[in-house]
């Protein structure tokens, strides 16, 4: 609930301090005190645009700050502020800051952390439900009735939302399937003609690779062949060096042991010869690879061109070939297949179909009953506020079949007819201020156990009436308040005495400057107030006296 509001040059409010209890808090004061600042400050914290006519004269900026505590955050507020990233320690205050500055800035914090607007908007509805003369939110907007009348009826809306969420799943798989084989069925002729090239050419990762090493190889040899030819004269045949090295290790041979010196003479030589062999082994071994074979080239360079005009016709490297092949064989793997995947996915589909209707239509009968109890707990509320010739009506309209989400299939409207005879039509398109007011205060106590805003404020809504409707107001206004905390701005006499907190809005000047300011008030000054408020600018003792038995009577 809100504990607790502190505005800073905001208008007429220079600055100002107020702790709210829980219970019915009434705020009074005559017209023109500044009632409507109050909630103009308190719209910058449910995330209302900034106007910089809210900056007080001459400020630079103004400053809002309103304190909620809760014994638990409520889920939706939980919710929001977790994906915002703003922590909040369990039983920690929820402090929302407004800053507006005079050339029209504002930022937001909550808890100190920098927030957007949007943010503020999104948790209002958790915090403050406000209502007023020309409210057009809340119970008015009936884009909020079917959450109302579900959390009345306490229907199990989870089971349709998920029942939705399962066939939406199923329909789109099966849509998917489809397509993917008709694009396919489409592509088939020019698949298997691609896959008959493909397996035709029979690619292999990393031939493109050796093939274009090999053919390297033979352009080298080419260009190397007359060095080779002459270096293998120059190591073969009888009057070659290595012949001539090998005849003078044989003649060593006979001789090496006369001397030690031609024995190391000897071993020179054979490790030349070994040396030299070792050279004429790699010698031939080069010119084999390095042969070159016009034949062979041409026969490498067109497997070359031909795997390489593959991958550029199908987008891939030549390495890619196999995996395109895979997949071109998929495709019409699927194809073939594609009959039996659709069908069990259209059972599917038609199973969770069928799961979704059962769980709605369960829940539009649980809508339509709970539809016809709040209709006949609003209509006991009626009369006592002085609109016993108003009918109210809870409208459960079936909704096309494109329409259905996964809050049902249903539509709800909250109508009224304000006199006999007349036709059900929209709550703001009927009643007139002070009937739309009253309209709202009895569907509120008739939704009062159903939840909704921790703080509820209701603006002028005993405008135009007194007496016992007056009363049947106070006495309503304080029985929603006992199980939370509702604010109630207020010109009636008969409400004020209800409140559990009095708050006086009054204005005052000094010289060109003009303040607003709410005091909280005592006993005697409650008295007072509702005295004035009985008898207008002269308050006398009979006011005193009616006063009395009005504080006494609540």
């Amino acid at each position: 609930m809100l504990t607790g509001l502190s505005i800073r040059n905001v208008v007429l409010i220079e600055a100002l301090d107020l702790a709210f209890p829980r219970g019915l808090g009434v705020l009074t004061g005559e017209t023109g005190a500044g009632k409507s600042i109050l909630l103009d400050s308190l719209g910058l914290i449910l995330g209302d645009r900034a106007d910089s006519g809210l900056v007080r004269a001459g400020e630079d900026q103004a400053n809002v700050t309103a304190t909620f505590e809760f014994s638990e955050l409520p889920e939706p507020i939980r919710a929001a502020l977790a994906e915002a990233e703003v922590d909040v320690e369990p039983g920690e205050p929820l402090i929302v800051r407004r800053r507006v500055r005079a050339d029209g800035g504002s930022k937001a914090f909550v808890n100190d952390q920098p927030v957007g607007v949007a943010l503020l908007r999104e948790m209002a509805r958790s915090l403050v439900e406000l209502h007023g003369q020309h409210d057009d939110r809340g119970l008015v907007n009936a884009r909020g009735h079917r959450a109302l009348l579900d959390r009345y009826a306490r229907a199990d809306t989870a089971g349709v939302a998920a029942a939705w969420d399962k066939w939406r799943e199923a329909e789109t798989a099966l849509a998917q399937a489809k397509a993917h084989v008709e694009q396919a069925a489409a592509e088939q002729d020019l698949l298997l003609a691609h896959l008959a090239e493909l397996t035709t050419l029979e690619p292999v990762e990393g031939e493109e690779e050796e093939l274009a090493s090999t053919r390297a190889d033979m352009q080298k040899g080419e260009r190397l062949s007359g060095d080779l030819a002459e270096l293998q004269h120059l190591w073969s045949g009888s009057d070659s060096a290595l012949a001539s090295l090998r005849g003078a290790a044989r003649r060593l041979d006979r001789i090496a042991h006369e001397h030690p010196l031609l024995a190391e003479a000897l071993a020179a030589i054979d490790r030349a010869v070994i040396e030299a062999g070792e050279a004429e082994d790699k010698l031939v071994a080069a010119a084999d690879v390095l042969a070159h074979d016009p034949a062979l080239l041409d026969r490498i360079e067109t497997r070359l061109f031909d795997l390489r005009a593959a991958a550029r016709k199908h987008h891939c490297t030549v390495d890619e070939l196999p995996e395109k092949m895979r997949l071109m064989r998929e495709a019409l793997d699927a194809i073939e297949g594609g009959g039996a995947q659709i069908a069990a996915l259209q059972r599917a589909a038609q199973e969770a179909g069928l799961d979704y209707r059962a769980k709605a239509e369960a829940l539009s009968v649980v809508r339509a009953e709970a539809a016809r109890r709040l209709d006949q707990a609003v209509a006991a509320e009626l009369a006592p506020l002085k609109l016993d010739a108003a009918k109210f009506h809870t409208a459960v309209i079936r909704l096309p079949e494109d329409r259905w989400s996964g809050q049902g299939v249903d539509a709800v409207e909250f109508l009224i007819s304000t006199n006999p005879g007349a036709d059900f039509a929209p709550l703001a398109k009927i009643a007139s201020g002070g009937e739309l007011s009253r309209f709202i205060l009895a569907l509120k106590v008739a939704l009062a156990e159903e939840g909704g805003a921790a703080t509820i404020i209701f603006d002028e809504i005993d405008r135009g009436v007194g007496g016992a409707v007056a009363s049947a107001i106070g006495e309503r206004l304080a029985r929603l308040a006992a199980g939370g905390q509702l604010l109630a701005v207020t010109h009636s006499p008969q409400v004020a005495a209800r409140g559990n907190a009095h708050y006086l809005i009054a204005k005052s000047s000094e010289g060109t400057v003009t303040r607003t300011s709410v005091t909280l008030l005592d006993a005697a000054g409650r008295q007072e107030e509702i005295a004035r408020m009985l008898s207008g600018a002269e308050i006398t003792a009979e006011a005193r006296a009616q006063a009395d038995r009005l504080l006494e009577q609540a």
